[in-house]
């Protein structure tokens, strides 16, 4: 047997949200609504779909590999040049490039220790080390990092907000601990929910790259673009920065119906301030319930929400998916009597609350 590298040896497969279809087939449960992996319960763009429609006849000829249709329409939408700009299959796809580019044996990087688990991956597959920092409050201690920093730290990731516990950084926070992070440190600032934020202390991160070299920004159309299925992510940074991980980067790697359909999401400003406002009310009800309930949360920034049960998590998912719903156990994450439960609409908010309530003898 052709061992692997060691590096891959003692790392474990991302493990998704469980699917409804084998939801439906293990219980026998025509009716399954899940809300485990954060994604839009609002959907799609009707622009960026129809664009989409239109891309598919073009499915004989390979995709644009620059991307240059969606790099300028993004460079225009956020006011940043194109050649800071680099497009991935997702921005999972981005963070495994840049463990890539930067990641010698030996290097570290840090991130808090319940956190995306994509980043551990990108740099312990490279040889590399994972150092966690403890959250503090639920939310990314940039002390305690700032003195984990070591002249073995290479890169430092971190969610904003943070998922999967939805908690954000403030705009002076973040500044403050970029002044204190040494040059040679890349700082991966991963905004993936930034859409649903509305506290009005959220980071502005775009205004830093110009004068930190060293900061990094991922941005994804997953989440209130309602375009997971089409896998496409970006990160802005200093064009040497690019330019490094562009070398490595697979020439066809975001197809050209996500392309098309991505340039057309930009465009539709009414449907994302539709979204988050929907998300908005629903995220309101549901913590609202939660209250009369006397179930605890963590206030949440994004479109999910961390509530602890006060129970063995993994048992109420389980008992959850025989009412079905699904939502995400604590458990991975070590979170023991958290479950991570998406936001969606009001009457997908309110059946869950309904078999909640009766999993936990409420």
């Amino acid at each position: 047997m052709i061992k692997c590298r060691k590096a891959v040896e003692s790392l474990t497969p991302y493990l998704p949200g469980k699917p409804i279809e084998e939801v439906r087939r293990e219980y026998g449960i025509l009716e399954v609504t899940k809300l485990a992996s954060n994604e839009s319960q609002w959907g799609a763009s009707p622009l960026a779909l129809l664009a989409a429609r239109e891309a598919v006849l073009e499915s004989a000829v390979y995709p644009d590999g620059n991307c240059t249709e969606l790099k300028d329409a993004l460079s225009k939408k956020l006011g940043v040049p194109s050649e800071k700009i680099l497009l991935g299959c997702g921005s999972d796809e981005t963070i495994h490039l840049l463990g890539k580019t930067y990641i010698n044996e030996g290097d570290e990087c840090i991130t808090g220790d319940v956190t995306f688990s994509t980043y551990a991956a990108a740099v312990d597959s490279m040889g590399g080390r994972t150092v966690y920092v403890p959250l503090r409050n639920h939310t990314f201690d940039l002390d305690g990092i700032l003195a984990a920093i070591t002249p073995r730290t290479k890169l430092i990731f971190i969610a904003n907000p943070n998922n999967p516990t939805g908690t954000a950084i403030t705009h002076k926070e973040q500044e403050e601990f970029i002044k204190k992070v040494p040059e040679d440190v890349l700082i991966f600032f991963d905004e993936a929910y930034q859409e649903f934020v509305k506290t009005p202390s959220f980071p502005n991160t775009i205004e830093f790259l110009p004068k930190y070299r060293n900061v990094i920004l991922s941005k994804t159309f997953s989440k209130i673009y309602g375009l997971a299925a089409f896998r496409v992510g970006y990160m802005i940074a200093d064009p040497e920065i690019i330019d490094c991980v562009n070398r490595i980067r697979p020439p066809f790697n975001v197809n050209s119906v996500a392309q098309k359909a991505a340039v057309a999401a930009l465009s539709d400003d009414e449907f994302v301030q539709k979204v988050a406002r929907e998300n908005r009310g629903a995220l309101g009800y549901l913590q609202s319930e939660l209250d009369k309930m006397g179930i605890s949360y963590i206030p949440s920034e994004t479109n999910f929400l961390m509530i602890d049960v006060a129970k063995n998590a993994q048992e109420v998912f389980v008992e959850l998916m025989k009412e079905g719903y699904i939502v995400r156990s604590g458990a991975p994450f070590g979170e023991e009597t958290y479950i991570r439960v998406t936001t969606g609409t009001l009457a997908q908010m309110s059946g869950f609350i309904e078999k909640l309530k009766k999993v936990l003898g409420k």
